[in-house]
């Protein structure tokens, strides 16, 4: 064996025998001992739920201002609130995606309240139904966002944007399955 092999075996060795004899657990030096051995509060004693101070504004949240009452949060909600996002194609793309990921489990492929779950809850009204479709888009927000009888809210995990382009494809389903006469003469005029 050569030198260079007999150094590289006893380092190698070495680097070995020093890294299994000392034990870790507590380095040597603590650089952050703050971060270390940070103070840890129990769950539900005083100082650790603590109310915000007044005026803080959270980043990334919208206050959803509307009353959680299924009638009137709703009518107001319908009556005030718009839909400001344009109908694009990317739109209706992200709201057919989102729908599929949320709504398709109770309301089923094209809104009937048909879902694969259905058969072992009660039946979700139908978005197909007359009731729903002369609903203001700003009525379905509202449900979507605070829930209505046995649908629970989904603010949680559908942002704001995302709620109206599902709105947006709900009424891109509903407009498929009940076609307005200008609709209808498009269709004719394609065809020709």
């Amino acid at each position: 064996m050569t030198r260079a092999a007999v150094f590289v075996t006893l380092i190698a060795f070495g680097m070995t025998l020093g890294c299994s004899f000392f034990k870790h657990e507590r380095p040597d030096f603590i650089y952050m001992p703050d971060m270390v051995y940070s103070p840890a509060f129990k769950a539900q004693k005083e100082g650790a739920m603590r109310e915000p101070p007044l005026g803080t504004v959270p980043r990334n949240f919208t206050p959803y201002l509307y009353s959680k009452d299924p009638i009137k949060g709703a009518e107001l909600a319908g009556k005030e609130l718009t839909n400001l996002l344009a109908r694009t194609e990317d739109v209706f793309v992200r709201g057919q995606v989102l729908f599929n990921t949320f709504c398709i489990v109770c309301h089923g492929k094209f809104g009937e309240g048909d879902g694969y779950i259905v058969p072992k809850f009660p039946r979700p009204p139908s978005l197909q139904s007359d009731k729903v479709r002369t609903w203001p888009d700003g009525r379905i927000y509202h449900v979507i966002s605070a829930g209505q009888n046995l649908m629970p809210s989904y603010a949680t995990q559908i942002d704001t944007q995302d709620r109206w382009a599902i709105i947006h494809y709900i009424r891109a389903l509903q407009r498929a399955k009940h076609p307005t006469p200008e609709d209808l003469a498009r269709i004719k005029y394609v065809n020709r």
